[in-house]
């Protein structure tokens, strides 16, 4: 008799990427090469917690078929990544595909150095091997600056030529990002300080809590417009922004950010980190979410983490975020919707595509046991939803509160959920996002119920077809 198929573990998401087993954190070097779309992550191969950091890969040709490869990084004995590959992106040089990473050694204190490794043979579409350079191309941060936070370069090219950013934290607790020229990738040049904690603007989107801001991203908007992204170091759970602006060129040919607009990239506990990926006509973005529960529960499972969707990034004209998943995911729906409208509680599967367009106050209910339930509720007179898991406590990142989310008032208000086991993504009205983890306890009725007037359809997630 053959042996039974192992059991899913109903806490694991199925379709967002995530390794076999053991650590994954940030999404680092999304890229698209010779028809595939190339992801690496922090990965720890060995075990479910935040060590020996090595990039994992995957790779796919539409977004939702995931293929996973052998590790692309991994720290080398002796060299500047000995303890470990952090974050980092991916650029095409010349026609090689590089990674542009922070190598860390054992004394690193939150100073890393900048290191490159290159494609061993460009004509692989799923890019197998990785050769690094042994010497990093920046030792460390500028001197003169006293920078205590030094690390996730992101390679961009503006007017012509080719540009670095890091992100920093100064001894005096200001956060910045940190401009270097990189028209050779082996040849950095400090350009100055791209925005800091003290831009008027930044400080009203992000407050004054970040001591840091860690991997900076940027990308170009469908107006013209430049978007930063950062991870705000600033307490637990961490949190993420953007700010929205314009790329003004100095008297010495470096560059500032003028931002006009700023604000929360994802209302929710459990994302952080993002990386972007600037396409033709639009710009790709993947988060981290960790794990919101014990030490115990996550050893026992042997797995921690997982990447969000791909997302799609712009801005609209007042600077404000537009972000919509993207459209490659409706591969993943079923022959057909198992709900198309409120009054009647229907069994939730595991994984599931649920869109609500509300015209009046509206509850939407998705877990529910004896004394408690998880709900939404939306009222477009008041522009509001609200995310209520308060029945369900976290460990390890503070807060279960509902979590509140404001947007235009009008005559209607729709939010998509993408649910895939315990991660929930959340995208309310096209201009913001809620990313939570929530685990079903035993007990538990998953059962989507509507009350109030409303349109429904609700999908189950499937793996996708092939060919």
């Amino acid at each position: 008799m053959s042996p039974a198929a192992p059991v899913p573990d109903p806490d694991a998401p199925r379709f967002r990427v995530r390794p076999p087993a053991n650590w994954i954190n940030d999404p680092n070097g999304p890229f698209h090469w010779r028809g595939r779309h190339h992801l690496f992550y922090q990965h720890n191969p060995a075990a479910p917690v935040h060590a020996d950091v090595h990039w994992g890969h995957v790779s796919s040709p539409d977004l939702v078929h995931w293929e996973h490869h052998p590790i692309a990084l991994a720290p080398t004995p002796g060299g500047p990544d000995e303890a470990g590959c952090w974050s980092g992106c991916v650029v095409d040089d010349g026609g090689v595909p590089t990674a542009v990473y922070t190598g860390v050694d054992h004394a690193h204190t939150g100073l890393g150095t900048i290191c490159l490794a290159r494609a061993a043979d460009p004509a692989d579409d799923r890019l197998l091997t990785w050769r690094p350079l042994p010497i990093p191309v920046v030792p460390g941060p500028p001197p003169g600056l006293d920078v205590v936070m030094f690390r996730d370069p992101f390679v961009f090219r503006h007017a012509g030529r080719r540009w670095a950013l890091v992100g920093a934290g100064h001894a005096d607790g200001t956060p910045s990002v940190l401009l270097y020229g990189c028209d050779e990738l082996t040849d950095w040049r400090f350009a100055g300080i791209l925005l800091d904690g003290h831009d008027p603007v930044a400080a009203g989107a992000f407050g004054d809590k970040a001591v840091g801001w860690e991997c900076p991203q940027l990308f170009e908007t469908s107006g013209g417009d430049h978007v930063l992204v950062v991870s705000l170091w600033d307490g637990n759970p961490r949190t993420t922004g953007y700010l929205t602006g314009g790329l003004e060129a100095g008297g010495q040919g470096e560059l500032t950010l003028v931002p006009r607009a700023g604000g929360r990239l994802d209302h929710g506990r459990d994302f952080y980190a993002p990386a972007v990926l600037q396409e033709p006509g639009r710009a790709l973005m993947w988060g981290w979410s960790w794990e919101a529960r014990d030490e115990a529960a996550v050893l026992a499972a042997g797995w921690a983490g997982t990447l969000t969707a791909p997302r799609v990034v712009d801005a609209r004209p007042d600077g404000t975020l537009r972000v919509v998943p993207a459209p490659e995911l409706e591969l993943l729906r079923a022959d057909g919707p198992f709900a198309t409208g409120p009054g009647r509680a229907v069994p939730l599967p595991p994984a599931y595509d649920l869109t609500v367009t509300a015209y009046g106050a509206t509850t939407v209910t998705l877990l529910r046991a004896a004394d408690r339930a998880l709900t939404l509720r939306l009222d477009p007179d008041a522009g509001t939803v609200v995310l209520d898991r308060s029945g369900w406590p976290r460990a390890g990142v503070e807060g279960s509160a509902p979590v509140t989310v404001g947007v235009p008032a009008g005559p209607d208000l729709s939010v998509r959920l993408l649910a895939d086991c315990s991660l929930l993504e959340l995208f309310v009205a096209d201009r913001a996002t809620v990313t939570e983890r929530v685990y079903r306890r035993p007990g538990d009725v998953a059962e989507l119920l509507v009350e109030g007037d409303a349109e429904v359809s609700a999908w189950e997630q499937v793996p996708p077809r092939h060919g």
